[in-house]
């Protein structure tokens, strides 16, 4: 069974549980919807170091926040059957449940693949006892590897809080700012210049303390900077190819910044936006965009040979499945069972070296261990 036919049926069975499940104790109403896509293509590498044991420089992790298995599918099938991560040979599944939950949100999901611990709905960088926990950026930056974020979500939005914040609750949006400040980072780029400017005086000085901020990519101050803070105008659906081209931004940012190597998170934020408004064909197109930041991603690695690039999701949402399609004609057709978070696995897919450590089933937090133990050396 090839991957494609893997991904419908899976999300067929998955689909199907999670109904049965919820029927038990309420009605439950799917909403649907279609569309039709202008076919963007997809990239196919050569797969010369795929799976190799040649040393790993750089790992960039790119989170899919909500992208379960029906958003691939329909992503998939809208786009002519075609996306650049179902293109990948190395293909697993992710169990995605918190500490005290067996439905994860995004920060105990964010905090798992940043630090390697699961925790409580809620919390960020912290365990449940409400003790820091060290994240991957925090690990690696004083080995000498220079870290970075990058989301379509406000830089105060969970999962990429949860590489470089410690706080009680996802809310505490004046804290996460401030603890930018303090942060490993060397690159990070998020919602937006206005969410930065409402936060208090002494916040933004601490911040441009550390970082030189810009709001637009070309700046001169860019070239000349050692720790980066990009904030676009907006990371709404308006933004363009904001998450490709900054993706290339912060890999050629942290690229030249550091000889030992770079970890670069980057989250596609707005599938689960969409999904939980049961809009199906903003939840394809977003899906898409996200596709694109992949092969980015991809293209770069197969450049290199020392880069390894991991493509999951926090968690799915919606119980998205996806119903019809005529990938011919770039159509697709969806439903949705729920407006929340489900508990289902959600894909992963790898490339570059030692990629087929990542296959089979694993939990979120395995993943963060395993990049922290290839980059480190600890095991």
């Amino acid at each position: 069974m090839n991957i494609k036919h893997l991904l419908l049926v899976t999300a067929a069975l998955c689909a199907s549980l999670t109904l049965s499940a919820q029927s038990e104790n309420r009605e439950v109403k799917a909403a649907a919807g279609d569309t039709y896509v202008e076919k963007q293509g997809s990239y196919t590498p050569s797969f010369k170091v795929d799976g190799s044991n040649k040393k790993i420089r750089n790992i960039i992790l790119m989170i899919g926040d909500g992208m379960g298995v029906g958003a691939v599918n329909s992503a998939m099938y809208a786009n002519g059957g075609e996306l650049t991560m179902t293109n990948l040979k190395t293909v697993g599944f992710v169990r995605t449940q918190s500490a005290d939950n067996f439905t994860t949100d995004s920060a105990a999901s964010g905090t798992a693949y940043a630090t390697g611990h699961k925790t409580n709905n809620g919390y960020l960088g912290r365990n449940p006892a409400k003790e820091n926990i060290p994240n991957i950026p925090e690990i690696l930056a004083p080995l000498g590897y220079a870290c970075g974020v990058l989301s379509t979500d406000d830089l105060n939005g969970a999962t990429p809080a949860a590489f470089f914040a410690h706080q009680d609750s996802r809310n505490a949006k004046e804290g996460i700012w401030a603890d930018l400040a303090g942060s490993s980072l060397t690159f990070a780029s998020a919602g937006t210049q206005g969410t930065f400017e409402s936060m208090p005086i002494t916040t933004q000085e601490a911040i441009r303390g550390r970082f030189t901020v810009v709001y637009d990519p070309n700046d001169r101050a860019v070239r000349r900077s050692e720790r980066l803070l990009y904030l676009p105008k907006t990371v709404t659906l308006d933004r363009g190819a904001y998450l490709p081209q900054t993706t290339e931004m912060a890999i050629n940012y942290l690229a030249d910044r550091s000889k030992k190597g770079f970890f670069l998170m980057v989250e596609g934020a707005r599938i689960d936006k969409e999904e939980h408004s049961n809009h199906f064909p903003e939840t394809v197109r977003e899906t898409l965009d996200f596709d694109k930041a992949i092969e980015a991603a991809i293209r770069f690695a197969e450049r290199d040979g020392h880069t390894l690039v991991i493509i999951s999701a926090d968690h799915e949402t919606g119980a998205t499945i996806l119903s019809k399609a005529e990938p011919e004609n770039g159509y697709a057709l969806g439903i949705f069972a729920s407006k929340g978070h489900t508990p289902m696995m959600v894909p992963l897919f790898a490339y570059g070296p030692r990629s087929r450590e990542f296959s089979g089933i694993q939990e979120n937090s395995d993943v963060a261990n395993k990049i922290i133990a290839i980059l480190s050396g600890r095991k």
